[in-house]
């Protein structure tokens, strides 16, 4: 098996099974209950939030858990709401490449919501964004790194227009909050997230996209922010996400994010040399391959490629069949069998849509996968090319 489809999902760490396997049987406890065995689960559970909210330069406190990304994300959005209280008709801006989640969320609060633009390789317009900011933007969304082309945004640019926004807001006496939420899902491996030079208020983070267990992620609320939960209960993670806590999945979740953060420079390079070899094998084909990612700005796991006039889904199939497991686009997308709306904002015609194939890298990847799949990809690729001419 070659699995290159790492974006959608990342295989368990082993250190951070193991770390796991004790709070399912042994240390089985709820952390609210009030006798001693408990308080050491709960002490283990808040030490576990700690590691997690310092590999982005936080505090335990700060952070909410989830049962995921999706779930943060909506929590952070209640953030819009709460300001739209403020606002005489609020509008919500969002990048027109956000994921799923983050657009639902946004018409959910029933605001005005305004898509930012992007260029041909997703890297926001920033212009644009300027002109589209208001006196009545109440919360900005902008994904650190798209989940389909990999493409890393200019967040403390984007803060820097935001603050700057403020300042005019206050001497204009225009008591409109304005909050900057970011989803880091895809980051946490590659990149060194930081909360505090990133300048964002709120930051989504996943466990599952990081050699963690799925079913639990978490969000980062900067100081002052109020939030209203989603789910009602007995009040546990201050009262904002109620829930008997998910201990094994948050030491997991620990132990994930704390390898990443310290494996961040290794895991850059080996992706790109990997990356490298991959594109090389590609450049083979009948079909020359359109490489989608930007040059200057792009995490190095990402191979988003197209191969115009070709079916991508035919390639899916094709190369199933030989144990090699790549996407079209997200996962939640493929799953509707619904056009990218990411490429479709890049600018992209219907043939490169059509033709596009994203490649993402992992720890299971090799030299060796690298030009066994590039091979591969290339044999279905002119298979199908030969297919069309007759």
């Amino acid at each position: 098996m070659i699995y290159l489809d790492h974006a959608a999902a990342t295989p368990v760490d082993k250190k951070a099974l193991l770390s796991m396997m004790p709070y399912f049987a042994d240390q089985f406890f709820n952390p609210s209950s009030p006798y001693l065995p408990a308080n050491h689960v709960r002490d283990h559970y808040e030490y576990a939030k700690g590691q997690i909210a310092h590999t982005i330069g936080a505090k335990g406190a700060d952070l909410v858990i989830t049962s995921g990304a999706t779930e943060a994300t909506n929590l952070a959005f209640t953030a819009a709401t709460t300001a739209m209280e403020h606002a005489v008709a609020p509008e919500i801006l969002i990048l027109a490449t956000e994921h799923a989640s983050v657009r639902a969320a946004a018409i959910a609060t029933g605001a005005k919501v305004v898509e930012i633009k992007v260029g041909r390789t997703g890297l926001i317009n920033l212009n644009d964004f300027r002109r589209k900011l208001t006196g009545n933007t109440v919360f900005v969304s902008v994904a650190l790194v798209n989940n389909e082309l990999g493409t890393i945004q200019p967040l403390a640019e984007i803060a820097e227009i935001i603050r700057a926004e403020r300042a005019r807001r206050l001497s204009a006496q225009n008591t409109t909050p304005l909050y900057f939420h970011s989803d880091a899902s895809q980051a946490l491996n590659c990149l060194d997230v930081n909360v505090a030079r990133l300048g964002v208020d709120l930051l989504t983070i996943s466990s599952a996209k990081i050699g963690g267990p799925k079913g639990v992620g978490a969000l980062y609320v900067g100081h002052g922010i109020k939030l209203k939960p989603l789910i009602a209960g007995g009040g546990q993670e201050a009262g904002l996400r109620s829930g008997t806590e998910n201990v094994p999945g948050v030491i997991g979740f620990a132990v994930a994010a704390v390898s990443a953060k310290e494996h961040t420079n290794g895991n850059r390079k080996k992706y790109e040399n990997l990356a490298g070899i991959l594109r090389t094998e590609l450049e083979k084909a009948v079909v020359s391959p359109l490489f989608l990612h930007d040059k200057k700005h792009h995490l190095s796991s990402f191979v988003p490629v197209s191969f115009p006039g070709i079916d991508a889904e035919r390639l899916i199939y094709k190369l199933e069949e030989q144990e090699v497991y790549l996407a079209t686009g997200a996962a939640c997308a493929a799953n509707k069998g619904t056009k990218s709306h990411v490429l479709t904002a890049a600018g992209l015609s219907d043939a490169e849509i059509a033709g596009s194939l994203r490649i993402t890298l992992g720890p299971l990847n090799t030299e060796d996968d690298m030009r066994r799949a590039g091979q591969l990809i290339v044999a279905a690729v002119n298979e199908e090319f030969e297919r069309c001419q007759k």
